[in-house]
């Protein structure tokens, strides 16, 4: 099934600058209050290559302090990492005091990239299911505030996306091998975008599903959810309603209605 993308309106540049304007604004009050009160949160952002995972993480920290906020973007484990235990090299980069800590991919590779690529057995594939609900349950009761965006694009968006990413040499640095293997498997990380929904999906740290074919409006919606499920006393709540055609969270009705791109 073909989802409708009819149910969301364009926004002109000025439009979506000022409203980008007023949710940063109300960011940077929710940040003072995690420094404040000494929080730790902690955002994940899952999505296929090209999805928009890096714009939206730009424009979350653009004007938080670089001290308190922290990007993580692991690269190709290393020989002695392959050998720890999986969650290692991801836990020495879990959020401390005061701290905001945003992660561009994360433990959910094995579920996706290395899972379809190859770069993973069955078994650990399957172990990594097995284990990934108790590890974030141990992160939550150790007191981190965590959410886990998945970011959901079409197959034309993605081509579009890809195509556009090669003729920009701005953007020659998002290039690897794995990006030409996007389309080619596209249908392969479909059945385990769906697989990670649903096996990794739970009350304690529900999966959140953006709509991303449309950069501005995923963006905005995005940190509207994520202002609406930190509690902070000074955030505007009428401001932070995300819109349920863009941001939702997971529930398998929407792979079966087409919801989700396929």
């Amino acid at each position: 099934m073909t989802r409708d993308r009819t149910a969301l309106p364009a926004l002109s540049r000025k439009t979506y600058r000022a409203a980008l304007r007023e949710l940063q604004i109300e960011l940077v009050k929710l940040h003072r209050h995690v420094i404040r009160h000494g929080h730790k949160v902690l955002v994940i952002l899952e999505g296929r290559d090209a999805a928009g995972k890096d714009g939206v993480i730009k424009r979350i920290v653009e004007h938080l302090s670089p001290r308190e906020v922290r990007v993580v973007a692991l690269g190709k484990p290393s020989d002695r990492e392959r050998s720890q235990w999986y969650f290692q090299r991801f836990a020495s980069q879990l959020p401390a005091a005061q701290e905001i800590v945003l992660f561009n991919r994360s433990w959910y590779n094995r579920a996706g990239v290395e899972r379809v690529m190859g770069f993973c057995t069955a078994a650990q594939s399957e172990a990594f299911f097995e284990t990934v609900p108790g590890f974030e349950r141990m992160l939550i009761r150790s007191g981190i505030r965590f959410l886990k965006y998945y970011l959901d694009i079409s197959r034309a968006e993605q081509s579009r996306r890809l195509k556009q990413r090669r003729h920009d040499p701005l953007s020659a640095w998002k290039i690897s091998p794995i990006d030409a293997m996007a389309l080619k498997h596209w249908d392969d990380y479909t059945r385990a975008r769906n697989e990670m929904l649903h096996r990794t999906h739970h009350e304690e740290a529900p999966w959140i599903v953006v709509r991303a074919d449309d950069k501005r409006q995923a963006r905005l919606n995005l940190i509207r959810d994520l202002l609406s499920r930190i509690r902070c006393p000074g955030v505007r709540k009428h401001r932070v309603r995300p819109n349920p055609a863009v941001v939702r969270r997971f529930d398998p009705a929407l792979v079966k209605n087409g919801w989700l791109a396929s």
